[in-house]
């Protein structure tokens, strides 16, 4: 049994086997399933999972927030959420520049005030989108000006929660601010939670005047799960591997005291290494820091230094590097250790 509330990232080569592994995870007691953006559509994703799905909460983590119109966002949530029966969290991020303005020729501008302004128009579109009242909102980076618009569909929810990512302290103050969750970096240590994001938080919560309780904190922990503890770490370095190879990280990995680690992550990937195999320049303390991975006795523990810190962990199997059949293997093994810590096996 954990304290936590355990959620979940499916998997899967098809979208069949993806929505298949998240109903194992719905019997197994996971809370939530979340569909990333990255080679599939978060919100085509998310609706698979609605539809394929009976009790389970679905979002994403995450939809990026810069690359629909704040309307299309707002319509594609409620679809969801009707889809869901009221069961859909809406998870947006910034994403980075280049991904924006290079992959989606969509603005950027300043994010933090950007993102405001994307959330103040979701949330006044969904909640106003039956009314038929004139819509004028103003903003630098997205507006709203609507005459003669009435939604004539059922609608599950006029309130649809919705979760922001945030790694620096800007964007995570901010989704404390105003965000009904926070979802952290797919790397993201206990240490790192208290001394990084929980001020940020408080920061956050205090300026907006309401109760910690109403944020939901939700960690993401790339999660490796096997018999033989040194088989999950490597099987996790894939991931550790990917990030150090980026030098955008160097503070996050400078934190942890990783420096020299990530150089030579950096240097293995500038000697020609491929993505497949930078986790071999990744030592076991890093993936011990920054992953969960290990026995089923040590994932346990390790979960349990995320107790009184966060609300929620978001847990998926490990994938970079690794072949379709060992994804597939860790992810059963993961989806038993939370039937196991929910103790519905």
């Amino acid at each position: 049994m954990t304290a936590l509330r355990l959620t979940f990232a499916p998997w899967g080569e098809t979208l069949d086997e993806l929505v298949g592994a998240a109903r194992s995870a719905e019997t197994a007691g996971a809370e939530v399933v979340w569909a990333p953006e990255l080679h599939r559509s978060a919100t085509v994703t998310a609706a698979a999972l609605a539809t394929g799905t009976e009790t389970i909460g679905v979002g994403t983590a995450i939809s990026l927030a810069f690359t629909r119109s704040p309307m299309v966002t707002a319509l594609e949530a409620m679809d969801i959420d009707e889809m869901s029966q009221g069961r859909f969290i809406l998870g947006l991020g910034t994403g980075v520049q280049r991904l924006n303005e290079d992959w989606h020729n969509a603005q950027w501008g300043k994010p933090v005030a950007h993102l405001r302004e994307t959330v103040a128009i979701v949330r006044h579109f969904i909640a106003h989108a039956r009314d038929g009242a004139p819509i004028d909102i103003p903003g630098e980076y997205e507006h709203m000006r609507i005459k003669g618009y009435q939604r004539p569909y059922f609608q599950a929810r006029t309130e649809i929660p919705i979760y922001l990512a945030g790694m620096g302290p800007l964007m995570t103050r901010v989704a404390a601010e105003i965000g009904d969750g926070w979802i952290s970096h797919e790397l993201c240590s206990p240490q790192f939670v208290r001394d990084q994001v929980l001020p940020a938080v408080t920061e956050g919560i205090a300026r907006a005047g309401k109760p910690r309780e109403s944020v939901d904190l939700v960690v993401s922990a790339c999660c490796a799960v096997d018999p033989d503890g040194e088989a999950a770490r490597r099987r996790a370095a894939g991931i550790v591997g990917f990030y150090a190879s980026v030098r955008t990280y160097a503070d996050f990995f400078g934190f942890h005291g990783f420096a020299e680690d990530q150089e030579q992550v950096i240097g293995a990937f500038k000697a020609g290494a491929t993505a497949a195999k930078l986790g071999d320049s990744v030592s076991d303390r890093m993936i011990d820091t920054l992953t969960l991975a290990g026995t089923p006795a040590e994932v346990a523990e390790r979960l349990t230094a995320y107790e009184g810190l966060v609300d929620t962990v978001k847990l998926s199997p490990p994938t970079h590097g690794l072949a379709p059949d060992e994804i597939r293997a860790s992810q059963a093994q993961l989806i038993a250790l939370i039937a196991d810590l929910t103790s519905t096996s």
